[in-house]
């Protein structure tokens, strides 16, 4: 009953510790790169090991808590996510959260997939996942909430595209790519050198 007792005390610790870390990077210069359109994030990092370290529930919660600094930052933060709040409150609420939950959800669950193949592999795999599906699926709420409003449809005009699979492909472009590269390498090795750590092999 102990060790169980210490082991979830343990976990609710490393949680509180990844959603602070997540906190402060989302308000300082360290969680985005900020660009004219879409920010690069770097929060996918936080969420990622979080999902590694704590498994897919973990990851959801530091999902979670990404999302919400995100969509308090939409409202009176300035930019892209302003703009989206005009619009839509709920929408915005929405499409900054939901996305997020499912992004470290399904980071864990491809860890723990890809580390019945690879250990090493594993954090690799992981780490490359959480910043692709938090464009896909960020991108896929995005469109289906947004992009029928004149907002959206503004810089679709602007981007000289017609429709929203060329829009998502146009719009994240090459930042979309600096942030998949940047967050799998830094994410990995972190991970890895955290497992070490903590023992987890």
């Amino acid at each position: 009953m102990k060790n169980s007792s210490t082991t979830k005390t343990l976990y609710m610790v490393e949680l509180a510790l990844m959603v602070a870390i997540i906190f402060v990077m989302a308000f300082t210069p360290l969680g985005y790169f900020r660009t004219p359109g879409l920010s690069i994030t770097f929060l996918t990092v936080p969420v990622a090991v979080g999902a590694i370290i704590l498994g897919p529930k973990g990851g959801a919660a530091c999902g979670l808590a990404f999302g919400i600094t995100s969509f308090m930052q939409s409202m009176g933060g300035g930019g892209f996510g302003t703009m989206l709040f005009g619009i839509s409150p709920v929408a915005t609420a929405f499409t900054c959260i939901v996305p997020r939950v499912l992004e470290g959800w399904l980071c864990g669950l491809v860890f723990q997939a890809a580390r019945k193949f690879s250990r090493n592999g594993s954090y690799f795999a992981a780490g490359l996942a959480c910043p692709l599906l938090n464009t896909v699926l960020f991108m896929t709420s995005l469109v289906i909430c947004f992009y029928h409003t004149e907002y959206i449809q503004g810089i679709a005009q602007t981007l000289g595209v017609s429709n929203p699979f060329m829009f998502v492909i146009v719009f994240v472009g090459v930042q979309g790519l600096i942030e998949a590269a940047a967050c799998t390498a830094i994410a990995s090795v972190v991970s890895r050198t955290l497992a070490v750590a903590l023992k987890m092999g």
